[in-house]
């Protein structure tokens, strides 16, 4: 009978557990292999890598340098930046509020923050807290941006706040997702007004403290813990180099709220746990309920699935949550979100259903190393193909690559420093001052027969105005590791006087949050 009664049990259980159990794709060394090849293939110098399944703690792991030509080691104490995947703390926070009762998702962002306002007065009044972290704002993708970086771009929130209200939507309320970051700052400072202290300080305070997570810091990171510390990286004309103007672990960051947070991946283990868990730690500390863990975890603005999504993961479904992307895995409901500040990527992958939680944290500006160390693993723990991610990324790097040599060759643009043309006006018809109406002004100067261009904000901003054709000009910056080049287009009346100025980025490859499109300079002298 207890022979029957154990048939029958195995014979009941869902066929993708039995045959995970008699296929164990996961194991220490086989990842150890992954991340060392895909290291080298895609120049990547270090590698944190945390899983965790079952409450249990599978893989807890430095790879590689924290940078490079120097000795030290990545370990799980180290250092990253985590960027988007901070935007999950931003929704645990006002969570943790919510639960407290001092606001609802559904509270309108004027009641607590009066001096907020977009370009049109009713999605203004209408505009909630929920609405903060969905990206169905109307704005445009990655709108207003340069007011984040290259950082220090010499925003503050206060100025961020009030810029928003010039930004023209480029659909219609609540009708399109369009990823923004702008808004998570305003859902900081809703944080910050109802608690009388800065979003940094709530998170270190509320989330941080009660987890343990030692090293894990929402503001600068203290001059006692600046040791163990991931430098970031990024490939520039075909060499690996440190990106130095991103080397501000120990300095404040006006989107902290949106990507700012600085954490090893022993401490995101912790975390993830946590968030797998429903809101409460694995030593009891609870941080949010789990109907708040439900509604983050809960589709509220739908998106769409990419071909490779329907053929790799067998996606038929994706939506955003609050903080949280969500779709669906080979029949698995998968929460996660991506990281990516320049010199430093992130992922965190969570499949509830199979208590699995994923954190791959690299410093190098490399999607397809991202890429190829999350899909790997988490494949690992589901009884499917097993895919080689490493070949399908290098074979994407490439045609990516062979796509934008033809692009440029098209547009007459080199990956190289573009030689001058002939425009169509004197160099000296072109100068002067030209003023945004959120992103303030730029000076465009003539020195030694050279065009310059320079923001007076954002002052990484500098750089060589190569003539390109018609009134056409290559914003050619001073500092290579932007990789955020630009096509300046001047405006001229009906007389020939240059009146204005455009910008778009130079290739499709460059960080869409070097949003161009959005700017609209009038010149303001000559």
């Amino acid at each position: 009978m207890k022979i029957l009664s154990l048939i029958f049990a195995c014979a009941c259980l869902p066929i993708s557990q039995t045959s995970f159990a008699q296929k164990p794709y996961f194991s220490e060394h086989k990842v150890d292999q992954l991340v060392q090849q895909t290291l080298a293939t895609f120049k990547v110098p270090g590698a944190a890598i945390g899983v965790i399944k079952d409450g249990k703690i599978l893989l807890n792991k430095g790879y590689g340098l924290q940078a490079i030509n120097q000795p030290d080691l990545v370990d799980q104490d180290t250092l990253f930046k985590i960027a988007s995947t901070t935007k999950a703390f931003n929704s645990a926070a006002l969570a943790i509020l919510i639960d407290q009762g001092k606001l609802s998702w559904d509270s309108k962002v004027v009641d607590f923050l009066p001096n907020f306002a977009l370009y049109d007065d009713w999605v203004t009044k209408e505009f909630t807290v929920a609405d903060l972290l969905t990206h169905r704002s109307g704005l445009a993708r990655f709108a207003g941006d340069l007011m984040l970086w290259p950082e220090p771009a010499g925003f503050s929130r206060e100025e961020i706040i009030n810029n928003l209200k010039f930004l023209k939507p480029a659909s219609g309320f609540r009708s399109e997702y369009a990823y923004d970051n702008l808004l998570y700052i305003v859902a900081g400072e809703v944080v910050a007004k109802i608690t009388g202290m800065s979003w940094e300080e709530f998170v270190e305070q509320n989330i941080m403290a009660p987890l343990g997570m030692q090293r894990c810091f929402a503001g600068p990171v203290p001059q006692q813990q600046m040791t163990n510390i991931a430098q970031p990286h990024s490939v520039i004309n075909n060499k690996i180099e440190i990106v130095k103007r991103n080397q501000t672990y120990h300095k404040s960051s006006v989107m902290a709220a949106a990507g700012g947070i600085k954490c090893s991946v022993s401490d995101l283990l912790t975390w993830v746990d946590t968030q797998l868990n429903k809101g409460i730690s694995a030593k009891g500390v609870r941080l949010f309920s789990e109907e708040q863990s439900a509604t983050m975890w809960s589709p509220h603005t739908i998106l769409s699935v990419y071909d490779d999504e329907k053929k790799y993961h067998n996606t038929n479904f994706k939506s955003y949550g609050l903080g949280w992307g969500l779709a669906d895995m080979h029949g698995y409901k998968r929460v996660s979100h991506t990281g990516t500040l320049s010199g430093n990527l992130a992922y965190i992958t969570l499949i509830p259903e199979l208590d699995l939680g994923v954190i791959v944290l690299i410093n190098q500006s490399s999607y397809y190393a991202r890429s190829t160390l999350m899909h790997s693993i988490v494949q690992m723990f589901m009884d499917v193909q097993q895919q080689d991610w490493l070949a399908i990324q290098l074979s994407k790097q490439q045609e990516r690559q062979a796509q934008r040599i033809a692009e440029n060759a098209a547009k007459s643009i080199s990956n190289t420093k573009p030689q001058r043309a002939k425009v169509l006006l004197p160099l000296t018809a072109y100068a002067g001052i030209y003023q945004d109406p959120w992103f303030g002004r730029v000076k465009v100067s003539l020195k030694n027969g050279q065009l310059r261009f320079q923001s007076l904000k954002s002052k990484k901003l500098l750089g060589d105005m190569l003539e390109h054709q018609g009134h056409e000009f290559v914003v050619w910056y001073d500092d290579r590791s932007l990789e955020g080049d630009a096509i300046a287009r001047f405006n001229t009346d009906e007389k020939g006087n240059v009146i204005g100025l455009m910008m778009e980025r130079l290739h499709d490859d460059i960080d869409a949050s070097f949003d161009y499109d959005d700017l609209n300079f009038s010149r303001i002298n000559q």
